[in-house]
């Protein structure tokens, strides 16, 4: 069993009949014949191991089922050791068994990450869930998006610098393994609904976490595109729903403008705001001291700029490293927010926890919150908020703990 956390990349030295040679110092330092390591997601035996290399089989299954058996010379690898008893289980469990190989169709530049676009064997899909688990070339990743034929994965810088997807191109295959608990469910159809609500209910990671465990979660759910709740209990006693702005979408705005039902705004670093000529808003503000600044639109729109689909334009645009002042017209209905130069340091708010956030992800300084609103008008209290957060499979952290931690 592994995670799906690569330990090393390795160089593909030899290629013959039925085994491959895989240059790789670290994990050739802590083998020997007989032991299991997989190779960009597959789970191989060691044969032999010379200096800093070593030799795996590969079976006439493997060469089928995987990538593995058209890899040349020179081509790099993946590359994890088995989990061991009293490890730490990070990434998600992987088996090292290729269910499909898959198509990348397109490699989106989301700077300073990248979203690849996969497309898998029709019969593969239907194991891909939003926002689960996938392994790719055995790299553990979050479905950031399903679409009809593909899905999509959002990786960012790290995972970029230590596993060879930062180098991966339009056209080429890659071996997938779904997630094991997806795999369970389908096999066990007909009690799948209440089984697998037993399972997601009994994991630690939607509603409320503390610690920097929670803040490496909260970090991680960011990074691949999905939304998060930060509860403030001092400032405001509210809690607010987080996405990136760099990575949102029509149905990220969608969902905060009629679940969360708060008032939608865009947390922007000041230094983006002044580079876009996107001044402050006249007045001394409210009383906790947020800084909205003027509203804009996306300028290339044809519409009013209020529906779902142009908001979230507006708001990628503003995260863009290439935008322009000339990009927006002004007044628009994107409410920008200026975050304090100090962040969280300065201010504990949810325009500064939401910016920090997108820092720790390593994303542009844009951010999209919204307030949660019970059903009465008021805003949720803590306990509603939790709710919200168990309902919708989000994990929730107090800004006490972002502070503390980022």
């Amino acid at each position: 069993m592994f995670t799906g956390r690569i330990s090393e990349v390795g160089t593909i030295v030899d290629v013959a009949q039925d085994s491959i040679c895989v240059a790789a110092p670290k994990t050739s330092a802590r083998i020997g014949a007989g032991s299991s390591v997989a190779v960009s997601g597959a789970c191989l035996t060691v044969t032999s191991v010379e200096d800093e290399s070593f030799v795996v089989t590969l079976s006439s299954e493997t060469r089928h089922r995987s990538m593995l058996g058209e890899q040349p010379s020179g081509a790099e690898v993946n590359l994890e050791l088995p989990l061991s008893v009293g490890d730490r289980l990070e990434g998600h469990l992987v088996q090292g068994h290729v269910d499909a190989v898959g198509k990348i169709v397109r490699v989106d530049d989301e700077a300073p990450g990248v979203r690849l676009w996969v497309r898998p064997p029709e019969r593969f899909l239907d194991d891909v869930i939003a926002k689960g688990s996938i392994a790719l070339d055995g790299v553990s990743l979050t479905v950031a998006e399903v679409a009809r034929d593909r899905f999509s994965v959002a990786l960012v810088p790290v995972t970029l610098a230590e596993t060879n997807l930062g180098r991966v191109s339009n056209g080429q295959r890659v071996n997938l393994e779904s997630d094991l608990v997806s795999r369970l469910a389908r096999r066990h159809a007909k009690a799948a609904g209440s089984s697998l609500a037993a399972v997601v209910g009994a994991l630690p990671w939607a509603g409320r976490l503390s610690g920097r465990v929670a803040v490496d979660k909260v970090v991680a759910q960011l990074a691949a595109g999905g939304a998060v709740v930060v509860w403030d209990p001092v400032r405001e006693g509210e809690a607010d729903v987080v996405f990136s702005g760099g990575r949102v979408r029509p149905e990220a705005v969608r969902f905060v403008l009629t679940e969360a039902c708060g008032h939608m705004t865009v947390p922007c670093g000041l230094e983006l705001l002044d580079r876009l000529g996107i001044p402050p808003l006249p007045g001394a503000g409210d009383r906790h001291g947020t800084a909205p600044h003027l509203p804009v639109d996306l300028a290339a729109a044809t519409g009013t700029g209020v529906s779902a689909q142009e908001r979230s334009a507006t708001i990628r645009r503003l995260a863009h490293h290439e935008a322009v002042a000339s990009d927006f017209v002004r007044p628009g209905h994107v409410l920008p927010l200026g975050g304090r130069r100090g962040g969280l340091s300065e201010r504990l708010g949810h325009t500064e926890a939401s910016l920090a956030l997108c820092e720790a992800a390593g994303l542009p300084p844009v951010a999209v919150i919204c307030e949660i609103m019970a059903p009465d008008g008021t805003m949720a209290s803590a306990s509603e908020a939790e709710r919200f957060a168990l309902r919708w499979s989000l994990p929730l952290v107090e800004i006490e703990d972002l502070c503390t931690w980022l």
